[in-house]
């Protein structure tokens, strides 16, 4: 199986969320650029989301990498696993910015949000 460039992931994983919430009936606008704090601006019935998307490729990598200082409450994230090492349909799981702080499990120079955190929690899986 063909390996994406690592640099990659990050945007497959946003252009799947925007496709996504376009198929539901978002209006989407996708920001370009390495290192932003904002991956996609949705709109619907005029509420409007700010979102942060984090991507892994395969699904054993089993979690995200994601600083808890970073976390900003206002956004919501979604977590997405492309399933490449499957080959099945991407999952994604959808937290507010407090949802995704509160399963963040931070360590001495890294933090990390897993699959298996996320399956517990009440956050929507899909």
């Amino acid at each position: 199986m063909a390996e994406i460039q690592r640099n990659s992931t990050g945007l497959s994983g946003e252009y799947f969320v925007a496709a996504e919430l376009l198929r539901r009936g978002f209006s989407v606008g996708i920001t370009m650029g390495n290192a932003k704090a904002i991956d996609i601006l949705a709109e619907k019935d005029d509420k409007k989301f700010v979102i942060q998307v984090k991507a892994i490729y395969k699904r054993k990598n089993n979690g995200w990498p994601i600083m808890k200082e970073r976390i900003n409450l206002n956004h919501y994230y979604i977590f997405v696993s492309l399933n490449a090492d499957q080959m099945s349909a991407p999952d994604f799981y959808i937290a507010t910015g407090q949802e995704a702080y509160d399963q963040c499990r931070q360590y001495s120079t890294r933090g990390i949000i897993t699959i298996s955190t996320l399956n517990k929690s009440e956050l929507v899986n899909t």
